[in-house]
């Protein structure tokens, strides 16, 4: 696959004293630099979707890394023949993936993680380091579901993220002897999410550090059924990265459309 168009996913969290004032500056840059995608802005912090050439692409990851709180950005890079944004947005949201509960902004703290070599440890044993059953716990949606999991992963039914807390709380006592590791696209709701279960009382939670994406990329298929849905007109991720589908977008379709950006 030629390695033209360079594909991000990053999100960070981080006080943003005026985000009105920083989407102008990023529309900016990122139009400067011809680079297309998604962008969504919150005084939480950032959540970037964009692709374009490398050297664009990286112009703009340097601008948000000099922002105050933002030098840890962390990036996942994927590699498509094309661009699978038709244009650029840029919005204004509250946060920048929808929970509703506010306590959980991992800005000062963070639940436990697992990194992605951990986790494959894990699930070759069944278990954690302390001997207790492991249960991964999906937090995407059931459109993204239907294209990949873990093996054996709890599904939740839910077809929005906010939906997540009501789904999880009834399991709370089942799950209760188990090392539960919460898990998503590219780690932003598997963050909120165990934070969430941590405040709630969950016995043993932990996130998986950096989403599927990362898990890909440092570890590659072990243990996963499918591929990753991702929110462009790639459809889909292989474990080696590679897109299901990979043609140029017209402009006049917009692979956003009707569907929330997350990560």
């Amino acid at each position: 696959m030629a390695r033209e168009v360079l594909n991000i996913a990053a999100y960070h969290f981080a006080d943003l004293a005026d985000p009105s004032a920083l989407r102008e500056q990023l529309r900016a840059r990122c139009e400067a630099a011809g680079v297309k995608g998604s962008v969504l802005v919150a005084p939480e912090g950032l959540n970037l979707f964009l692709a374009g050439a490398e050297a664009a692409v990286e112009s703009v990851l340097d601008f948000v890394r000099l922002l105050p709180g933002f030098s840890g950005l962390r990036v996942k890079r994927s590699w498509s023949a094309h661009v699978p944004f038709a244009r650029l947005k840029i919005k204004l949201k509250k946060e920048i993936i929808a929970f509703g509960h506010d306590q959980c902004v991992p800005r000062t703290r963070r639940a436990p993680s697992v990194s992605p070599a951990q986790l494959r440890e894990w699930i070759a044993r069944g278990c954690d380091d302390s001997g207790r059953r492991l249960v991964l716990v999906d937090t995407r949606n059931r459109e993204e579901l239907a294209y990949g999991r873990f093996e054996n992963a709890l599904q939740l039914p839910i077809d929005n993220f906010t939906d997540l807390t009501a789904a999880l709380e009834p399991l709370k006592a089942e799950l209760a002897d188990a090392a539960v590791v919460s898990y998503c696209t590219g780690g932003i709701r598997c963050e909120k999410a165990a934070l969430w279960m941590q405040d709630a009382g969950f016995a043993h939670v932990a996130q998986l550090d950096g989403g599927i994406l990362d898990y890909f990329e440092q570890v590659g298929g072990f243990g996963w059924q499918g591929e990753c849905f991702v929110f462009d007109a790639r459809i889909a991720l292989r474990p080696d990265l590679s897109p299901r589908e990979d043609a140029p977008v017209p402009e006049a379709v917009d692979p956003l459309a009707g569907r929330s950006r997350v990560a």
